[in-house]
């Protein structure tokens, strides 16, 4: 039996950060795992930004709020919700999720949690595990399931190579260039495409 996993942002909806960088003007906010490897190091810079201008987890909300889904998202995945299993996999956090997953009919997702002080002041956040896209899979592998996955970014790299089978999605070029081994898919017609490929 096949379960798919998946990225979200980037993939589903638009990228949170930007989003946030363009509602604030603070440009430093744009930065994502598509320019920084190392998640820890883009988080704490992240964490440093927004304590330097004062924002707090409910500025955030509020931008993640007005963000709607990708056109076509909500239907490719209530496609693949209807032959197969799907699981999103995601390095956002569960503060930040919720109004995103209602407008995609609440999707099963894995993310991770923030730290957040009496002020509202995001102080830190806890992974869910260390590597948690690989863990994921390999979990699931553990369970019979062969794992399809996809994703945009440097931080979904260690599940694609995990899974059975795997692709891209949308990712850019330095992405593309430093994991040539990995098919590509630009849009939600070729994604579907490709899974149906690697489904049978």
């Amino acid at each position: 039996m096949n379960v798919i996993c998946s990225d979200l942002e980037g993939v589903w909806v638009p990228e949170v950060w930007i989003n946030v960088a363009k509602k604030t003007g603070i440009d430093e906010l744009k930065l994502t795992t598509r320019d920084i490897k190392d998640y820890d190091e883009l988080m704490q810079y992240r964490l440093k930004i927004l304590d330097k201008h004062g924002l707090k987890l409910k500025d955030i909300q509020d931008v993640i709020s007005t963000i709607k889904p990708l056109d076509g998202a909500l239907e490719i995945i209530k496609w693949l919700q209807s032959i197969t299993r799907l699981i999103i996999v995601s390095d956002t956090f569960v503060e930040f999720a919720d109004p995103l997953m209602r407008k995609l009919d609440y999707p099963t997702l894995f993310c991770h949690s923030l730290e957040v002080d009496d002020d509202n002041r995001i102080i830190g956040y806890k992974l869910r595990q260390k590597d948690p896209k690989r863990q994921v899979v390999k979990a699931l592998k553990s369970l019979n399931y062969e794992v399809i996955a996809f994703g945009d970014s440097y931080n979904d790299v260690s599940m694609l190579e995990e899974a059975n089978k795997a692709f891209l999605y949308k990712p850019p070029q330095n992405v593309i260039d430093d994991f040539p081994q990995f098919p590509v898919a630009t849009n939600y017609e070729e994604m579907k495409q490709v899974l149906n490929k690697m489904m049978t």
